[in-house]
């Protein structure tokens, strides 16, 4: 038995990643609409009603556009912080609303939600681990900086979303004002490529099999750039980019079990979606 784990969008036009086992799934971040990973998931072939819970890694709109009607629509527990939801100015039913901590684990039927704290110029951000099983998936995105607490939950995922969000190059010389820059790449704001590419090298762990490069910049960032850019020095770990037009493949990891799961890429079409 393992997980099974897919991203319904990355990028700063939305973030939506879902993960789960047979019977139980989470979603965390909602930053599409309702409608939107309605429709993503049905191509996919995707339940909603094995997700069981929505996690918020932080405030901004690309993270929780969809939040509210989807939990209300699903009557789901949102697990966010306190200080997450104030900023957020999200109207929640206030019962189901479920608060977070940093290193608190929570228990979704069989699965092991564990938050941690993370450099982004947000109120509280977090990023996530999920187990089941003794599998991990990591959704380690918006993150200013690498610290310890990232490197030792990175070291422990058999499969994670990494954020690679820009190209250092491409940043240097773009067309974004200096302000927005220093924003970006000031230690508070997104991981480049290269910082992403020196965690991978030096902490991945032998067991790591699956890496989807997340919440790439749509401006100063080239998928084919950074996905050859890992494939290089990935070895066994497959490399995906996850895209911010479409959903991803459903992927899976586990110890020894099969999947049921059977993905057929001749029945899957996804729609090519220009959300600027």
């Amino acid at each position: 038995m393992g997980l099974y784990f897919t991203s319904i969008n990355s990028g700063s036009n939305g973030n939506c990643y879902y993960v789960g086992n047979d019977q139980e799934a989470v979603l965390v971040d909602i930053g599409l609409t309702c409608k939107e990973v309605e429709r993503r998931m049905a191509r996919l072939n995707l339940q909603i009603d094995k997700v069981k819970a929505i996690f918020i890694s932080h405030e901004h709109t690309d993270h929780i556009k969809g939040l509210s009607v989807f939990a209300r629509k699903y009557k789901l527990p949102v697990y966010i912080s306190t200080s997450t939801l104030k900023s957020s100015k999200l109207l929640l039913d206030e019962n189901s609303v479920r608060p977070i901590q940093h290193l608190e684990p929570v228990m979704i039927g069989g699965l092991k939600i564990a938050p941690f704290s993370k450099f982004h110029d947000a109120a509280d951000p977090y990023s996530f681990t999920i187990e089941y099983n003794d599998v991990r998936v990591g959704v380690f995105t918006d993150i200013g900086a690498v610290c310890e607490r990232l490197i030792n939950q990175f070291k422990t995922c058999h499969a994670v979303f990494l954020e690679a969000n820009y190209d250092t190059e491409m940043m240097e010389n773009g067309r974004y004002p200096y302000f927005l820059k220093r924003r970006i790449m000031g230690g508070h704001g997104h991981l480049s490529n290269k910082q992403a590419l020196e965690l991978f090298l030096n902490h991945k762990s032998e067991h790591l099999s699956h890496l989807l490069l997340s919440h790439l910049s749509k401006d100063n960032n080239d998928p084919q750039l950074v996905e050859k850019l890992f494939k290089t020095v990935c070895g066994d770990t497959f490399v995906k980019v996850a895209s911010r037009y479409e959903e991803s493949e459903v992927y899976f990891v586990g110890q020894q079990t099969q999947p049921t799961y059977c993905f057929n890429p001749e029945d899957y079409q996804p729609e090519q979606l220009n959300l600027f």
